[in-house]
């Protein structure tokens, strides 16, 4: 059961009307906005209408679906990632993130609060504590907190802390942005990489690789990006990904790699349309091979 098929179920059980009505419902509402909005954008529309709210509401990592406002989620501080300066559109700041788990899923939170990044910088947010998050928004598949959003210890402990991410087995034409998703896709193009440098002199902080795929699934082609060690997983070195002479010998033979990709959807802002972030990259196996068929059935 994915995301959107247990919003539907929790909506469901809210109204006591049957899970077939609000469907109905939902593809009704799609119709009447031109299928310009997701089943899950058209699922939250329907729970406001019927005077259902998730507001403030104790929800499990698994049910969060793009859209939904002042969540409220505890678990675990599975990884904490550097905190980054950035400089966009004549606006500089800073931006801090972790992944965060309980029983049914992981998923990363984004902080950029100045407060909130504080607890990263001081040490008091730590990998292995528990932490609960209020008043969050969930963007792209991710938590975002701001100024109004609140991050506290607690004392609740979460046995079986998921450390992966919990992705349903889909086809890329049904895609939606804010899903998360795996599909058995091939590489049909690639781009040369882009190269990041850190912003301050001195960091430790290494270059990073950026590379831009072209995957199809055989019922749509979708643009997807991959970071770091996500590229090394096309069966790349990192002096073949830091050498464009060395990837460019490579790069052809990458062309009808068939792989489960996993990640993210959404909207890249530029072009407006649908992207694919990998944060996944696994070789076909029998056993994924199974997953995906007892996903169909």
């Amino acid at each position: 059961m994915d995301n959107y098929d247990k919003l539907v179920e929790r909506i469901s059980k809210s109204s006591g009307i049957s899970l077939e009505e609000i469907e109905r419902k939902i593809e009704a509402k799609r119709a009447k906005l031109s299928g310009l909005i997701s089943k899950e954008g058209a699922a939250q529309i329907v729970a406001a209408e019927l005077g259902i709210s998730f507001d403030n509401e104790r929800l499990k990592i698994s049910e969060l679906v793009h859209g939904m406002k002042r969540i409220n989620v505890v678990g675990q501080v599975t990884k904490i990632f550097p905190v980054r300066e950035f400089n966009k559109n004549g606006r500089e700041g800073k931006i801090g993130s972790f992944l965060f788990g309980d029983d049914t899923s992981n998923v990363r939170v984004v902080l950029w609060d100045i407060n909130h990044i504080g607890l990263i910088e001081k040490g008091e947010l730590k990998e292995g504590d528990f932490f609960e998050i209020t008043n969050a928004s969930v963007r792209n598949g991710e938590i975002h907190l701001s100024g109004f959003s609140d991050i506290k210890s607690s004392n609740e402990k979460i046995e079986n802390v998921r450390r992966d991410r919990v992705f349903s087995f889909g086809k890329l034409k049904d895609a939606s942005p804010g899903q998360r998703m795996s599909v058995r896709a091939v590489i049909v193009q690639v781009f040369e990489p882009k190269y990041f440098s850190p912003k301050q002199e001195g960091s430790e902080e290494k270059t990073r690789a950026l590379l831009n795929l072209v995957l199809d699934d055989g019922t749509e082609t979708i643009r997807a990006v991959l970071f770091g060690e996500q590229i090394n997983k096309l069966n790349l070195t990192d002096e073949e990904i830091f050498s464009l002479e060395k990837f460019n010998e490579k790069k052809t033979g990458l062309l009808g790699e068939e792989k489960f990709f996993s990640g993210n959807f959404r909207t890249n802002t530029f072009f407006n349309n649908l992207e694919m972030a990998i944060e996944e990259v696994k070789d076909i196996e029998v056993d994924e091979l199974v997953k995906e068929l007892e996903a169909k059935a």
